[in-house]
Parts: structure tokens; C-alpha cells; sequence
């Protein structure tokens, strides 16, 4: 019998993927985290035309140029991060950048700081590293933020790094600015990295969005385009880097996948560059399902943080694991939160990136088990 790592032994395989696997097709999804919106027109025609220009081959390591350069203008445009085309690399999605920061700077005896909740990939970078993740309670009382006086309480002299999703999957909490900038400040105090996934950036309704890499160099930047122009299946990701980090995460990228592919790259070059308007129509809309399903939820008598951003809800119930097979029966997917981080134990995961009408079926059918 062959014997997997240990390293692998670890980590266990996702239970957000399992809903991809639901086979009723009568079932409303609140599962699975993914814009229920098609790529924009004008990014498709893009990545149309280049399969006609026969732009199908490699790509420099780091990615088109071009795509670069306009990354380095939204990072300036939208984060007040000034850089440069040499500190971006493009991933193959916003996934293999979080895997390239875990393998290119942690090691056994390194704590990762993580905040609870967090998304759950998080969690299973840092264990096949070998480091330690500390959690980080991001606490109802708090609206499940994360706050600069939780995180002082778990620095320690072992501390390599903390992870950082605003706004966040699975909660759709925002950060404050000032927790923001007293992070990154602290950052510099303690000598750690900060990798900042900002995949849900744009994703975000009555608050702004705060960038630690605005605030200090220690901070590896990570982006994509699979939630702001629903390019899930595309797998275009990209991270900023100083000169003095980069040079490492290059090694795993080019070793791992060389580059990321040629037809999305030229989709994401229009993303940048064209028209925002699908944007702005898209995160409208999850807005309104938003107030849908934290009205619905609160009228019920679930404590549920509004969200400010992503498309996310996480209620606290009294037992999740029936709660998710009471409504599965019913025909209604959601996720435990525990695989989140222990603070979930008392929570589910719903994502309102589903139509409106399915949300309201899906809340009809939660009140119906609620009064039954």
C-alpha cells in the first residue's frame, strides 16, 4: 500500500466542492460561491478573437505585459498601491496565488494568523506547508470583523504571516480602515507578511474597500477576475509583490504551472480595460437579494450579520449539520459553517448568488421548516 504525504494527510478535500456534486436538479444551490451571471459581452468577444488570432500559446512566466500594465493602473486607480509590471505575477486564478505565498514563505514552526471564519482554502495552504495556523475570532459582537485588538492578542515571536479576505467569504464582513492600517502597521512593528485576498473587492455595497498594501510593504496583494466578472471557469488570478518577495513566489508559479493561459489573459485585459457597467448591474443586484435573505433570515429569528459585501450570509442556528440535512431533504442546499474555522461551529453558510425568485422559494421553504 502507498502512503500519502503527510503533509496531505492534513487536509481534507473541500465541502463547498461536494456542492457542485448535487445531483437534484430540483434543488435551489445556496451553496456554491460563484456569480450566477455570464462573463460580459465585450471580455467574451475578446477572448473569441483571440482563439481566431491563433494567441494560444505560452506566455511570458508573469503574464502578458500588457495585462500587467493594466493591473498596475487599477492598483493605483483603485487600491492606492503604486508598483510596477516587475512586482505583478498573473496566476491561474486568485487559488494558486494563495498556494504560491504558503509554499514560497511558510515552514514548520511559522504561525499563520487566520481570521475565524475564513475561507476554508486558507486553512489547508498553511497544513501542507507544515506551519501552524493560529485562528483569529472574528466575534458576532463584532459584527464578525476582524479587529486590531484580537489580532495583538495572538502575535507571537513564531509569527510568519496573516491572511486577510475583506470582504470576506464565508461572512461578507468588511473591514474597518482602521484595523486595516493599525494591521499593517503592525506588520512592519513585528516583521510578518500580510497576504491580502481581495477577490470579492468589488463585490461590496454600503462601505469601502481598504487595501493594506496601500499602508505598508510587507503585503502581498491577491486579485482575480473570477467574482467581479464571473470568470470563475476562466482561472485568471493575479498578485502584487515587492522585489524583495516576488522573486520567491515566481519559483512556485514557474515550477507549478510556467503561466497562466493565453485566451483568459486576453479576456481579462478587456475586463480592466472596457466598460464597468455589467459590474455595477451585477453587485446592484446581489444587493437586492441581499436585503432579501437577511430580511427573510431575521424575520425567521436567525442572528444574521448584514453583510457588506461579497454575496454571502452566515446565521447563526442552533444545530448546522441538521440544519443543512433538514433543508437538502427539502430541497434547499447550504453549507455548514465549521469548515470555516471553529467560530462557525454555530453557523451555516448561505450564498444569495442565486436568482431573486429562487432565494424567495428557498426562504419559503426555510420558514415552512421553521414553523413545521
Amino acid at each position: 500500500m502507498i502512503n500519502p504525504a503527510n503533509r496531505t494527510k492534513m487536509v481534507e478535500l473541500s465541502q463547498i466542492r461536494k456542492m457542485f456534486e448535487v445531483t437534484n436538479p430540483d434543488a435551489i444551490n445556496l451553496g456554491i460561491g460563484e456569480p450566477d451571471f455570464d462573463v460580459p459581452e465585450n471580455i467574451k468577444a475578446a477572448m473569441s478573437k483571440a482563439i481566431e488570432d491563433n494567441d494560444t500559446h505560452y506566455t511570458p512566466n508573469k503574464g502578458y505585459v500588457e495585462l500587467r500594465e493594466e493591473i498596475v493602473k487599477k492598483f493605483d486607480n483603485d487600491n492606492n498601491i503604486e508598483t510596477d509590471i516587475e512586482n505583478v505575477i498573473v496566476t491561474n486564478g486568485a487559488s494558486e496565488a494563495l498556494y504560491m505565498c504558503a509554499q514560497a514563505f511558510f515552514e514548520k514552526g511559522d504561525e499563520i494568523l487566520l481570521p475565524d471564519p475564513s475561507f476554508l482554502s486558507y486553512e489547508a495552504c498553511i497544513n501542507m506547508s507544515e506551519a501552524t495556523p493560529v485562528p483569529v475570532e472574528c466575534s458576532m459582537e463584532n459584527s464578525l470583523k476582524l479587529k486590531i485588538e484580537d489580532v495583538k492578542e495572538k502575535i507571537s515571536s513564531k509569527t510568519k504571516a496573516i491572511m486577510l479576505n475583506s470582504p470576506c467569504n464565508p461572512s461578507g464582513a468588511v473591514m474597518d480602515k482602521e484595523d486595516v492600517k493599525a494591521i499593517a502597521e503592525l506588520s512592519e512593528d513585528h516583521d510578518f507578511i500580510i497576504i491580502s485576498d481581495e477577490i470579492y473587492e468589488k463585490i461590496i455595497y454600503d462601505k469601502k474597500h481598504y487595501s493594506p498594501g496601500a499602508y505598508c510593504d510587507n503585503v502581498i496583494t491577491i486579485n482575480g477576475f473570477s467574482k467581479t466578472y464571473a470568470m470563475t471557469g476562466i482561472r485568471i488570478g493575479y498578485l502584487n509583490a515587492g522585489e524583495n518577495l516576488n522573486e520567491e513566489l515566481l519559483k512556485i508559479h514557474q515550477y507549478c504551472t510556467a503561466c497562466a493561459n493565453s485566451i483568459g489573459q486576453i479576456g481579462a485585459i478587456e475586463a480592466l480595460s472596457g466598460p464597468q457597467d455589467s459590474v455595477e448591474k451585477m453587485v446592484a443586484e446581489f444587493k437586492r437579494r441581499r436585503d432579501l435573505i437577511t430580511s427573510r433570515l431575521i424575520d425567521m429569528g436567525y442572528n444574521t450579520p448584514i453583510p457588506d459585501g461579497a454575496f454571502y450570509v452566515y446565521p447563526e442556528v442552533e444545530n448546522p449539520m441538521e440544519f443543512v440535512r433538514t433543508a437538502a431533504d427539502a430541497g434547499v442546499i447550504t453549507v455548514p459553517g465549521l469548515p470555516f474555522g471553529e467560530n462557525g461551529r454555530k453557523h451555516v453558510r448561505m450564498s444569495y448568488a442565486n436568482s431573486y425568485e429562487n432565494i424567495e422559494k428557498a426562504m419559503d421553504i426555510l420558514e415552512g421548516l421553521n414553523n413545521g
